[in-house]
């Protein structure tokens, strides 16, 4: 890179920590850190759920999947669309309802503490896995693209996103995440005009070549369980993972508690669903033009594998200004995710841990425990980046599988609490176990593929806890004792 490219990269940064510095001067208290006073419009709140969700491998790895298939990646974005409206009119009313924090205070309510404890441990350990290891493979792009060593990715990336989000809470993540939304897609936008520019026949050339090879294919509908890109694993399986990650996941809840309504949350989840099905389009589209590309412009020498495509060709073709503009958007991707994490794990952290187990009310003192914790948790998640670096790609994405089952387990949980009446704690967290036991079975013992995890997971907690409620119901009426659903 250039000084023009550095200048770039370098004005984006401080802008975000400039925005967070001022943004965080205007917020006071817990709500203010946590929820942005519940006063954030629908619109800000939809581009700030699309950010979140958006992380560097979704930039640059989704594109890999058109490149070496075609568009029926796009069928999930279907599913993910039909578990939005789920979540708008089966879970959002349960969270407006009173004023809560985090969405494991709702299962407290219903079941008791210990649920609450449980689930807002897995949702931890999830986000530490996870998001540790998409800050790790975050800081491996940015390696290829800047030269850097990976140890001053990790550190750069994790560094700055706790910068803004330690001093403006969630309005700094939100507003940051409508910044950063619009940089990766004009990035995005940037990038693939080049490319089509660059081609002799540009557009027409484009979609013939394409055409003629079936890449712009959309619908297989197969009965395959194994693979994961057929119409029934995008609508079912889809639905049912999209419902588990934006109706049972605290990083989502918040940005829905942040709105001014449960009306505004929900037009602003629905909506979100047809901006990722747009988002979506648009780089498997990238994917397809980097394959017509390279077939008329094979780089010669070199293996590029299919998710490196597109890195190569930001690397080697875009010009100088715009190369700044790229790598900046890839920052965005990656501290959009980030940000959200630090900021949904610290509540969760304060809310439903610390609160609860140290009886602690002063608002001061819980708004500087949640400064710290966000620094704390930047540093697990770079620590858990650092120690990705000794394991093989294949653990990485094992890791990163193991980390989304718990979206399943949590849905599960929350569908037990909202649909029935006679489940209590013990019959819930006998579903837990089941639901744990049965998603690691389907992932290590049997081809299934990975959109069909979180159904396994949810239909199994609540099926096992239903059946664990009766039996522990019928137990209490021979004992002549009436059955709690609150133990």
């Amino acid at each position: 890179m250039n000084s023009l490219d550095i200048t770039v990269i370098a004005v984006y940064i401080a802008g975000c920590t400039v925005l967070g510095t001022w943004l965080g001067s205007r917020s006071q208290g817990l709500k203010g850190y946590f929820l942005a006073e519940s006063n954030i419009p629908a619109w800000a709140v939809m581009i700030s759920i699309v950010a979140t969700e958006t992380s560097t491998a979704t930039f640059l790895s989704v594109p890999g999947v058109a490149y070496r298939g075609d568009f029926t990646y796009l069928q999930l974005a279907f599913g993910y669309i039909l578990g939005r409206v789920v979540v708008a009119t089966v879970l959002l009313p349960a969270y407006f309802r009173g004023e809560i924090f985090t969405a494991y205070q709702l299962l407290q309510d219903r079941f008791g503490g210990s649920t609450r404890t449980t689930a807002s441990v897995l949702f931890l350990v999830a986000r530490s896995l996870g998001d540790g290891l998409r800050l790790f493979l975050a800081a491996t792009v940015l390696q290829h693209l800047t030269g850097w060593s990976t140890g001053v990715a990790i550190m750069a990336v994790a560094a700055i996103t706790v910068v803004y989000t330690f001093l403006g809470g969630m309005r700094a993540v939100i507003w940051t995440d409508v910044i950063q939304f619009s940089v990766y897609i004009a990035g995005a936008l940037v990038a693939l005009t080049i490319l089509v520019n660059k081609l002799p026949g540009g557009w027409s050339e484009l979609l013939q070549t394409a055409r003629s090879a079936h890449k712009m294919r959309l619908f297989d509908f197969s009965l395959d369980f194994t693979r994961p890109f057929t119409f029934w694993a995008g609508l079912i399986g889809g639905m049912v993972l999209n419902t588990a990650t934006h109706g049972a996941d605290q990083m989502m809840v918040q940005r829905y508690l942040s709105a001014r309504s449960e009306r505004q949350a929900a037009t602003a989840l629905v909506a979100s669903g047809l901006v990722i099905l747009t988002q979506f389009a648009l780089f498997l589209f990238i994917g397809v033009s980097l394959w017509v590309f390279y077939g008329a412009f094979p780089p010669a020498g070199v293996t590029i594998s299919s998710d490196e495509r597109f890195t190569y060709f930001i690397v080697h073709y875009l010009p100088t200004g715009v190369l700044g503009l790229v790598i900046a958007a890839i920052f965005s991707a990656a501290m959009g995710t980030l940000a959200g994490s630090l900021n949904s794990s610290a509540s969760t952290m304060v809310n439903d841990l610390y609160r609860p187990f140290t009886g602690k009310t002063d608002e001061r003192h819980l708004v500087r425990v949640s400064r710290l914790l966000t620094v704390l948790w930047g540093c697990v998640l770079t620590a858990v980046a650092f120690a990705a670096r000794r394991l093989e790609d294949n653990v990485v994405n094992n890791a990163l599988a193991i980390a989304s089952f718990v979206s399943g387990i949590l849905l599960g949980l929350f569908l037990l609490g909202i649909l029935t009446r006679h489940v209590g704690q013990s019959a819930a967290l006998v579903g837990v176990v089941a639901g744990v036991s049965a998603v690691t079975f389907a992932k290590f013992g049997t081809p299934l593929a990975w959109p069909w995890f979180a159904l396994v997971g949810s239909f199994t907690v609540f099926v096992v806890g239903l059946i664990a409620g009766l039996v522990i119901s019928g137990r209490s009426e021979l004992a002549g004792t009436e059955p709690v659903t609150q133990e």
